[in-house]
């Protein structure tokens, strides 16, 4: 692996243990096998961070082999004692958190004020709150049912977890895939996505250090097409959990019924944010400018399609433009910056497409275009706020992915609700009004997996995340989370001689 030189231990700290490899496999750092090479990119200069080997199909089946010949141990221990690994796990996290938070920032072009205060924080509580839940790994009695005969359910771990992490929050999507995997007593192989690898890789070497055995999580750093596609066909992987866009988690999902393994999907999002006419303006702005700028509107359930209703829409767009001016672009590292850049040039010319497109039929109110001056080299774009498309163009329905929510305006609240539900994506909504009916009506009416009431973006480690229609299914997150990556037994005990020498009798009569 090389390193040019041009990122500071100020800024990477954690470049030395990067020194041997960029694959994690039965807890040593190791090289990929591929042949080919792939740089880790800080999207706010263009300067390259470092050079990794690419794991080939070789790596994933070593890794594989590792998690399979870890997976007996590790499912033989105590709910207490995974728990009690967990919490060693969280400690080590909390310890190096700076390290965490700047790994971070540099490969994603994250705020460091963002990933010290959502993104690290969210991974460590993430952590200790699977160390709780791998204490409560439940069946269930279901008593005497049948006769003399006593029912109950196991839950018990599945195996080898195959996983695929996305580059938007690296460090956040690793942990919802590992944890409540290991928590249940499986082991688990993720490959997160190419530009990303860093903080994976310290995740699973913390996890090492946190004195979780070898072999339990395992990271394979390649290709979708190579590595990714292998680790899902693979057949000693029972399980599969993907991240990503739906295109893509159509092939996984193509890749894994060959092998009929069980698939955990979350997929893509277009968000609706609907204002109904007695809502708190204000908090309304600024939870739309908030809710569609996290993470430079690179997150599935930012707030993408604000739908306003008509009293209230042209306030709402010179408002919400004006405030979006105020956003201050700049080195992620910096104390002042909100807004950092877009993973990538290349996501970047992406999301810039998607609005001069839309200039042929709708109103760009603000930003469109990418900054100039001393911001030139990376991959930013200014925050951007359309208004008047039509419903069923291509900025409405299609998930752009950067800084660009576009505002529509409604008359009824029967229209308001139609038009959120008028997308093949549920993953999150927003409802926003001081009328608890109406928003009562509005988290029941909204098909998607979390609808926010006078909120957009806040979620906790209790509660589930997940999607309808096509943004998926599965849970991230919760006991919910916890269950998907378990399998359910039924065990069932005659409880007397009698009734067994009856019930034989029954099938074979008297013999």
């Amino acid at each position: 692996m090389q390193n040019p030189g041009s990122v500071t231990p100020e800024r990477f700290p954690a470049q030395d243990r990067f020194a041997t490899g960029a694959q994690y496999i039965a807890g040593r750092p190791t090289k990929g096998t591929s042949g080919r090479t792939h740089a880790v990119v800080d999207p706010a200069t263009g300067d390259e961070v470092l050079t990794y080997e690419l794991a080939g199909t070789d790596d994933v089946d070593a890794a594989v082999a590792a998690a399979r010949a870890a997976f007996p141990g590790w499912a033989a221990t105590t709910p207490g004692e995974r728990s009690d690994a967990l919490h060693r796990f969280a400690a080590v996290l909390a310890d190096r958190a700076e390290e965490f938070a700047r790994a971070e920032s540099l490969q994603c072009g994250k705020p460091l004020k963002l990933t010290r205060e959502f993104d690290v924080p969210g991974t460590i509580d993430n952590t200790a709150f699977f160390a709780g839940a791998a204490r409560h790994l439940q069946g269930q009695s279901a008593g005497e049912y049948s006769g003399d005969h006593t029912s109950y359910v196991r839950r018990e771990p599945i195996g080898v977890v195959g996983s695929i992490a996305p580059w938007n929050y690296p460090l956040q999507m690793a942990a919802w895939k590992i944890l409540p995997a290991i928590a249940a007593g499986n082991t688990i192989v993720l490959k997160p996505a190419e530009p990303t690898p860093l903080t994976s890789l310290l995740f699973a070497q913390a996890a090492t250090d946190a004195g979780i055995p070898d072999g339990v999580i395992n990271i394979v750093t390649g290709t979708g097409k190579e590595a990714g596609e292998h680790l899902v066909g693979h057949p000693d992987v029972v399980m599969t959990s993907f991240t990503g866009s739906t295109a893509v988690g159509k092939r996984v999902a193509e890749i894994a019924t060959a092998t009929v393994k069980r698939l955990h999907l979350e997929l893509g999002g277009k968000a609706p944010f609907v204002v109904f006419d007695d809502a708190d303006l204000e908090a309304a702005v600024h939870g739309a400018v908030a809710g569609s700028l996290i993470n430079t509107g690179q997150d599935c359930t930012a707030a993408t399609r604000a739908y306003v209703q008509r009293p209230l829409y042209e306030e709402f767009v010179a408002r919400t433009a004006a405030l979006m001016e105020t956003v201050r672009l700049g080195d992620p590292f910096a104390p002042g910056t909100d807004l950092g850049p877009l993973i990538s040039h290349a996501q970047r010319d992406r999301v810039a497409a998607f609005v001069e497109r839309a200039r042929a039929y709708a109103r760009v109110v603000s930003g469109g275009q990418a900054p100039q001056g001393e911001l030139k080299n990376g991959a930013y774009y200014l925050p951007t706020l359309v208004a008047d498309a039509a419903q069923d163009s291509e900025i409405v329905q299609s998930e752009i992915f950067g800084p660009v929510l576009v505002v529509l305006p409604f008359d009824s609240d029967d229209e308001g609700i139609r038009l959120a539900n008028d997308s093949p994506y549920g993953l999150a909504a927003s409802a926003w009004s001081r009328d608890v009916y109406r928003t009562n009506r509005a988290t029941r009416e909204i098909k998607a997996g979390c609808v926010w009431v006078n909120d957009h973006i806040p979620i906790i480690s209790e509660m589930p995340h997940g999607g309808y229609k096509a943004s998926g299914f599965g849970k991230d997150m919760s006991t919910y989370s916890f269950e998907e990556y378990t399998q359910v037994k039924h065990v069932m005990f005659d409880n007397t001689a009698i009734a067994r020498k009856d019930w034989h009798r029954t099938i074979f009569g008297d013999r």
